[in-house]
């Protein structure tokens, strides 16, 4: 049996609906806080089961019986580290054969932009291999969906803001990685190998404004303000301080290159190239 973490977020309910397209619902368990936000799986068939990362005890129940695991990283980044290790001692100590970890690319294992947000992933990285366990870590690149909440509410009229200077990234959707990561859950090739989900394409935000602007009809600029200008015009625009200083990490690390490494799988495991920044923002920003 196949169990997925963090089952009732985006990335872990996209790869579960392309999963039951590869099994039977019989065959699959999710992982979820809370049973009671959960009826949309619980009506999908598969076997819903409780646990907390924090929980070690509460794990080893969930994990009883399951082959192979999806484990989603955490959200609560100051303590998630710990919580991937207890995910992985109890699935070790449940007899889980094979787990898959989603971690994220870069260039450098040390000295980030983005600290402690890389170094717990890396680090989850090296205690997994580490573990005895079965393992293949899944290193995605930037979300193109992400992309809006750097862009703001009002991009096609005001612009993109952001401090990323002219990096690049190859901006991948959320659904082909969880496309493939089902791939990789259902395939028998996988143990013990690293994946970096990716575009083909890499793409600066200078890139995405002219997307932008063809898809507006009109001019659509790229500001790119030093951070202490970015800092101080969305403190006075209200925004919290830690989305600033998500914001300023993430363009920091595109501005370095840290995520420009010149590899992907993405489109081996999907068997097709991957959708193009162009058309998920079509998608995304053309009214209709």
């Amino acid at each position: 049996m196949i169990l997925i973490t963090g089952a009732t977020g985006h990335l872990g309910g996209t790869v579960i609906d392309f999963l039951l397209e590869k099994l039977p619902a019989k065959e699959t368990a999710v992982l979820v806080r809370d049973k009671g936000k959960a009826d949309k799986l619980t009506g999908k068939g598969v076997d819903v089961r409780t646990g907390d990362y924090n929980n070690k005890e509460t794990l080893l129940s969930a994990f009883k019986e399951i082959d192979k695991m999806l484990l989603i990283s955490g959200n609560d980044v100051a303590k998630r580290l710990q919580q991937h290790k207890n995910a992985i001692d109890a699935a070790k100590q449940a007899g889980v054969k094979h787990v898959i970890y989603t971690s994220f690319d870069r260039k450098k294992e040390d000295g980030s932009p983005l600290g402690i947000l890389a170094q717990s992933h890396i680090e989850t990285d090296r205690y997994l291999k580490e573990s005895g366990l079965v393992w293949t870590i899944i290193r995605n690149t930037l979300y193109a969906d992400a992309l809006p909440m750097f862009f703001g509410e009002d991009v096609l009229e005001t612009g993109i803001f952001f401090p990323a200077g002219n990096g690049k990234v190859p901006f991948a959707t959320r659904r082909d990685m969880a496309e493939a990561t089902a791939a990789v859950l259902t395939g028998e090739e996988h143990g013990n190998r690293d994946y970096v989900f990716a575009n083909t394409h890499y793409y600066s935000m200078h890139d995405a404004a002219v997307i932008l602007s063809d898809i507006a009809g009109r001019q659509v600029k790229y500001h790119n303000p030093p951070q202490e200008v970015y800092t101080e015009e969305l403190t006075k625009a209200g925004v919290p301080q830690e989305s600033i200083e998500m914001g300023v990490a993430f363009g920091e690390a595109i501005k370095t290159g840290e995520f420009e490494t010149d590899r992907t799988d993405l489109d081996k495991i999907l068997g097709r190239e991957p959708v193009s920044l162009k058309d998920f923002l079509k998608q995304l920003y053309t009214p209709g």
